[in-house]
């Protein structure tokens, strides 16, 4: 990738549909990667609730691995792409290519966009007003978990003092850098797996690829945002058909055993 090419938009759709014929050639393989991946990270989260003393250590090792496990992930597709199996042990692979630390240097872009978000949202908005929002969170969840329902009365007496321009520019800000993460380690994470590309070149890379195909780039993300809206809606159809039939299957075995 020395050499950009500009890409037509219809690329993006490409993008996506290429990324799920390779997910039917290895379906199971491929979802249980994913699968212990999710694993993991809610055994981690799961032990900081328990541990409250470990709960910064154990979500700074997520946010340190989420990097490795992704790169793994890309490179059980590729295998899969060569017709090869994916393995649970390719989610190290890129600890066992030495590209440790440029991987986890995709993380900077993270940390300096969550501190920039947090110098702006004091300056923005202003500690008075972040207690103020607070304090507001806490009475709509107090009335919440009593079982009452807030009436738009209560809710607009609540935050009628809030700078609710402030806080949305604030939010447009974050959707904004979000955006900028993105398109740094769009590419950076596979031209640091399979180009032996150091981090901080492979993000100047990804972004400069990202700009020049903004259109296919916005493609294929809306495209995604869709599919897993589908996948989402699908599996809670699924989750309902299955109660529904469950439901009479349980009650005649019930019925039965009695």
């Amino acid at each position: 990738m020395d050499t950009i090419r500009k890409l037509p938009a219809s690329d993006g759709a490409e993008w996506l549909l290429g990324g799920f014929a390779l997910l039917r050639r290895a379906p199971l393989a491929l979802g249980m990667l994913g699968a212990l991946w999710g694993l993991l990270t809610s055994a981690v989260l799961t032990v900081a609730l328990a541990v409250p003393g470990l709960a910064t250590v154990l979500q700074l090792l997520v946010a340190l691995a989420g990097p490795v496990l992704f790169a793994g992930l890309l490179w059980a597709v590729r295998e899969v792409a060569h017709d090869r199996p994916a393995l649970p042990a390719h989610l190290l692979q890129g600890v066992h290519e030495g590209r440790l630390p440029a991987l986890l240097t995709t993380l900077l872009p993270q940390v300096a966009a969550g501190l920039l978000l947090g110098v702006l949202l004091l300056v923005l908005v202003g500690p008075q007003q972040l207690q103020h929002l607070a304090d507001v969170s806490q009475q709509l969840n107090a009335l919440a978990q009593s079982g009452q329902q807030a009436t738009p009365e209560q809710v607009e007496a609540l935050v009628s003092d809030l700078p609710a321009g402030r806080i949305l520019l604030w939010l447009l800000l974050g959707v904004a850098a979000a955006v900028a993460v993105a398109m740094t380690v769009f590419v950076s994470v596979p031209r640091i797996l399979f180009d032996r590309r150091e981090g901080l070149p492979a993000m100047g890379d990804s972004l400069r690829a990202c700009v020049h195909n903004l259109p296919a780039l916005a493609v294929f993300l809306l495209l995604a945002v869709v599919a897993m809206f589908a996948i989402y809606f699908g599996v809670l159809l699924l989750q309902l058909v299955l109660q529904l039939l469950a439901g009479p299957l349980v009650a005649m075995w019930g019925r039965n055993c009695c």
